[in-house]
């Protein structure tokens, strides 16, 4: 009975000290957002590969080109966030990452981008009709620059959308002069789904630490 009495305890120590320790590596709050373990907003907390920026109240994502994304949401059982997809730019039909080339995540950090996200892509040349995106009338992308004032700009441009799955890359959503010019994404879209039901964002998942 004592042993199992010891055991039991030892156990419970254990326990303790490792959520103790891991709670005690978590960041202050940038804002209204927790910063879950492993993410990292300074030296002295989470794990440094995990870095994110509390930049005056607003938790932000930094590209690989060095471009900042606004973090909307946290899920740390699922390992992943959501940031803000970058705007298209006033009465025109360019995202303001478009010098940057859209969204690159760097292949040596723990992040990637999910499946999840349904990417829509504006004012594209003519090379993409020759591609497996939905470029029909009936691309959500329609439904986009016909009813949210965001894109309004990028109408009478041919525009396509595709779900990002595993077989690209995990690690980029790419703009450029000679494919499409802006891109936005929602969250878990469902098929048949209305405009005005589409959760913007794009969801990146992590790979847990060690």
């Amino acid at each position: 009975m004592n042993t199992l009495v010891r055991m039991v305890g030892m156990f419970l120590f254990l326990f303790l000290v490792t959520h103790v320790s891991e709670a005690y590596n978590c960041c202050p709050k940038c804002g209204s957002i927790d910063v879950p373990y492993p993410l990292s907003t300074d030296d002295n907390c989470g794990d440094p590969r995990y870095k994110v920026y509390c930049n005056h109240g607003i938790l932000e994502f930094l590209s690989a080109i060095g471009f900042y994304y606004k973090i909307l949401s946290i899920n740390p059982s699922a390992y992943k966030l959501i940031i803000s997809p970058p705007p298209i730019q006033k009465g025109t039909c360019y995202s303001s990452d478009f010098s940057s080339e859209g969204l690159k995540l760097d292949e040596n950090l723990p992040f990637n981008i999910s499946t999840h996200n349904t990417v829509m892509l504006f004012n594209c040349t003519d090379r993409l009709l020759y591609s497996p995106l939905n470029c029909s009338s009936t691309s959500f992308c329609r439904q986009f620059e016909d009813n949210v004032e965001e894109g309004i700009g990028c109408k009478n441009t041919l525009c396509c959308h595709y779900l990002k799955d595993s077989a690209m890359t995990s690690h980029m959503i790419r703009i450029r002069a000679v494919g499409c010019t802006a891109y936005t994404s929602m969250v878990n879209m469902k098929p048949g789904s209305s405009f005005d039901s589409w959760t913007y964002g794009i969801e990146l998942q992590w790979v847990p630490p060690n």
